[in-house]
């Protein structure tokens, strides 16, 4: 039985940390702004996602929310405590559920494996945002409609943007991340 080290070593803080900051980089980049919040950039998801692929979910988790807290500090909408704890260290340390494939990841990095990564990871910052919207921004859900099919449709148009852009990159990646990053 192999014994499994569940202490973060000096390369993992180091590339939590790298990942952090490109994550913030990336986030500068907005190829469209919404006019309630949310854009469209590209890739800031990929580094996290990538963390937590390579180092499990619950790693993910912290690393996904220590930027959250950061984007929060570089300027983050925050109308509620609450909504602030929804829309930042929740959502984005969500996207560390990627890290449940981790084991598959290392194994075969197949398309399918970052699908399914990316796409639980994704689907758990899209609940918190979905929740944060319904809960702290009713007022913006246009005359006549349902504020649960509002805040779904308004952060899927651009979630689902940055899921096509997350898998992508990280499939053209794989081979680099499984292999590469091992030897140094």
């Amino acid at each position: 039985m192999q014994k499994t080290n569940k202490n973060w070593t000096t390369k993992m803080l180091v590339e939590g940390a790298v990942c952090i900051a490109l994550a913030l980089i990336l986030r500068t980049v907005k190829l469209y702004q919404l006019p309630n919040g949310g854009s469209i950039t590209p890739g800031k998801m990929i580094p996290l996602i990538i963390f937590a692929l390579r180092y499990g979910p619950v790693k993910g988790f912290v690393v996904g929310a220590v930027y959250g807290v950061m984007s929060i500090i570089l300027g983050g909408s925050v109308y509620h405590p609450v909504q602030a704890i929804l829309d930042y260290p929740l959502a984005y340390g969500l996207l560390g559920l990627a890290g449940l494939y981790k084991d598959e990841f290392e194994k075969t990095n197949s398309i399918k494996t970052i699908l399914l990564g990316s796409l639980v990871g994704i689907l758990g910052r899209f609940v918190c945002h979905v929740l944060s919207g319904v809960i702290f921004f009713k007022e913006f859900t246009p005359a006549g409609m349902n504020s649960w099919v509002y805040s779904i449709t308004y952060n899927a148009s651009f979630l689902s943007v940055d899921f096509a852009v997350t898998v992508f990159v990280i499939f053209l990646l794989r081979k680099f991340l499984t292999r590469d990053l091992q030897k140094l």
